[in-house]
């Protein structure tokens, strides 16, 4: 038994030949091993793979928000410029509220990597009482994304944007998560803190 608050957690994988069988796809794998890592508490996954249709993607992120009751839906893949590439557009056609600041500091992270991060088109928005953020398509940048950039003690050189995560959801009133520092370190208010807590 845990002490920790249950969170659900919902990941989406949009791609037109992975959901078609062509090929395997990696980004919910890469999105449940990260989150597994950094979330103490315990998840309930709700797992999709959908093609690159805007309708059916809003539909997907609707019915994990408004039936599932997900605290939080991560989606990776269809942020780019290409005439397929519609997961922002579907996911603002879900919002309550936009969220900025996590599309902008996933391009500030990916432009440590590569000068194409402009073109990735990452939007976060509230519905309801979830976070729906977008990722990017890559497992790699999805770690680097979520996580940030470190220096070789270990520091944060650039903040990844699941630090900001858990406050959010509790300002929405959501589960009060908790994460492994060594993965990331959540950041709160002092005010908004609780007691470290054990798994038991």
């Amino acid at each position: 038994m845990s002490d920790f608050d249950p969170v659900r957690i919902g990941v989406v994988s949009i791609s037109d030949r992975a959901s078609s069988g062509v090929y395997e796809d990696k980004g919910i794998p890469a999105l449940q091993d990260w989150l597994g890592r950094a979330v103490r508490n315990p998840i309930h996954w709700e797992t999709r793979l959908v093609p690159d249709e805007q309708e059916r993607i809003s539909a997907t992120l609707r019915e994990l928000v408004d039936q599932a009751r997900c605290d939080l839906v991560l989606t990776t893949g269809g942020t780019g410029p290409a005439p397929r590439d519609v997961t922002p557009e579907a996911t603002l056609a879900v919002a309550d509220k936009v969220m900025p600041g996590f599309g902008e500091q996933m391009r500030q992270i990916s432009l440590q990597f590569v000068p194409t991060a402009i073109l990735s088109r990452q939007v976060a928005v509230i519905r309801g009482r979830a976070l729906i953020i977008n990722l990017p398509g890559q497992p790699k940048s999805i770690a680097e994304t979520l996580e940030g950039l470190k220096d070789a003690d270990g520091n944060p050189v650039v903040h990844g944007i699941f630090a900001a995560v858990p406050y959010c959801i509790d300002l929405i009133g959501g589960p009060y998560i908790e994460t492994d520092e060594s993965v990331c370190k959540a950041f709160r208010p002092k005010s908004a803190q609780r007691p470290p807590r054990t798994a038991t």
